[in-house]
């Protein structure tokens, strides 16, 4: 099926030979005109490229903390009470050592380790019953009441999380 033959004059009949048809003006283009919009689009892409990669960068400087959280809350779900403490104190001087120059991490014990730990952050973490256990826990054989050992794993928690590090730059 075709469609029907139109006529030779389109438009309004009543009118005449003297009306015709509007014909409406090309479509504006929706491309900037000048050359101003160019660099304001080209500049705003640079802009948005380096903020991704910014993002990108402090993401991936910050994994060793996302691990380090991950293992801390598989330790707090375990009720092993085994050497918990020694091993949440592995745990935190490795994230030390995957946030800060070796020189400075790798032979702090005791109190030294506990006052480290506790100036990197902007408000200690770890103090009073929590700062002894963490500086001398490890090295008694009697585990840890289980309300010290929560709010010793709640403070690494807090320290893993505010502490500031080279990715914090």
């Amino acid at each position: 099926m075709s469609a029907p033959e139109l006529p030779a004059v389109f438009g309004n009949y009543v009118l005449g030979d003297t009306f015709h048809e509007v014909v409406s003006p090309p479509d504006i283009s929706w491309l900037p005109q000048t050359v101003g919009w160019a660099w304001l689009g080209a500049a705003l892409a640079v802009l948005l490229l380096y903020r991704a990669w910014r993002w990108w960068r402090h993401w991936y400087a910050n994994r060793y903390r996302r691990e380090a959280i991950a293992r801390v809350r598989a330790l707090q779900a375990a009720h092993d009470t085994g050497n918990w403490l020694g091993e949440l104190n592995r745990l935190l001087k490795l994230s030390a050592l995957a946030g800060y120059p070796r020189r400075e991490v790798a032979a702090l014990t005791g109190d030294s380790w506990v006052r480290f730990l506790n100036a990197q952050c902007p408000e200690p973490a770890f103090t009073g019953r929590h700062a002894q256990l963490l500086a001398r826990g490890p090295y008694r054989p009697q585990a840890p009441a289980e309300a010290d050992r929560e709010g010793l794993l709640r403070a690494s928690l807090h320290w893993l999380e505010t502490h500031r590090g080279p990715a914090d730059a």
